[in-house]
């Protein structure tokens, strides 16, 4: 009896370890490659993103002469994709991306973990870069991105980046969650590293910025309810594009002859993580956060010691 117990336990040991050999390990994720936005009047847009922005738009995609999307392109593996509305009242944010050098193995990998992945394997775009959707606890959508060799987007490498960009880098994408399982999401399930917490009113914190796994990039997320108004979501969707002199850039934005046609004003304040803002908007009103590479007294920016959720 004794000899058979021990021969089951050893057996029991011998299926654990088989089985833990054989979980689905996630693929590295490496940056936030792009950002989709729903815009109302395409050419309005353009304008601000090439001749106020100083991008180019190196490709795009349509359907029987219909354009899809136009692709702005910030460096060789960052974009802002633009794609004309169907309806005014649509949201104006699509999603953001995550690139993987394995999307399917990502698809898998969520899948392992008990998430709703498209039952399709990953597959080529119309741009021909390697894509499967996510979508979070909180419904933000989410493109994984593979980039493959033959796409448009690595035959345009080195290419359509002009020294008119007012900045070289998507740093972050912003959006709201209101759910703790998204923070898991993020943290525990996709393996996102915190860096800074802000708080608004002392007592949670309201803000989470969460590094890519294996890159730079991160993600903003805006902790509370759903925004109830387009200026509201306008502001609390967005992106952040990087430069190394606020004072530099902004001189630079006023003086561009596309300056007349953008009627806000446009001024420099310090955030919360102590680095100096400049707040834009697009022609639909999504805020384009312009954030200094740097601190204005060279410290760390502060940050709250606070949960994330009232409890």
């Amino acid at each position: 009896m004794r000899n058979a117990i021990k021969l089951t336990i050893a057996a029991l040991l011998v299926t654990v370890a088989v089985l833990a050999v054989q979980e689905i390990q996630r693929p590295r994720i490496v940056g936030v490659p792009h950002v989709a936005v729903r815009v109302h009047d395409i050419e309005a847009s353009r304008h601000f993103y090439k001749d106020f922005l100083g991008y180019s738009e190196p490709f795009s995609s349509r359907t029987d002469g219909k354009l899809l999307t136009a692709f702005i392109k910030i460096n060789d593996r960052q974009y802002i994709e633009l794609a004309p509305e169907t309806s005014p009242n649509e949201p104006r944010f699509i999603h953001f991306a995550l690139e993987t050098d394995n999307a399917e193995g990502l698809r898998q990998y969520m899948k392992s973990k008990g998430y709703k992945v498209s039952d399709n394997p990953a597959a080529p775009h119309r741009n021909r870069n390697i894509g499967t959707p996510l979508e979070d606890p909180d419904g933000n959508h989410i493109d994984v991105t593979q980039y493959a060799l033959d796409s448009e987007t690595m035959k345009d490498v080195g290419k359509d980046m002009s020294d008119k960009r007012i900045s070289t880098r998507l740093l972050h994408v912003g959006f709201y969650v209101s759910k703790r399982e998204t923070a898991h999401y993020y943290v525990d399930i996709l393996g996102f590293r915190e860096f800074w917490r802000a708080t608004a009113d002392g007592k949670t914190a309201n803000t989470l910025n969460l590094m890519v796994p294996e890159g730079c990039d991160y993600v903003e997320l805006m902790m509370g309810p759903p925004p109830t108004t387009p200026e509201r979501y306008g502001s609390t969707y967005h992106i952040a594009l990087e430069v190394p002199d606020m004072d530099a850039v902004v001189a630079k934005l006023n003086a561009s002859p596309a300056r007349k046609d953008y009627k806000r004003e446009i001024s420099i304040h310090t955030g919360r993580n102590h680095k100096r803002l400049c707040n834009l908007f697009d022609p639909d009103g999504m805020r384009i956060e312009l954030t200094e590479d740097h601190t204005v007294d060279g410290l760390p920016s502060p940050m709250a010691n606070l949960p994330l959720f009232a409890k």
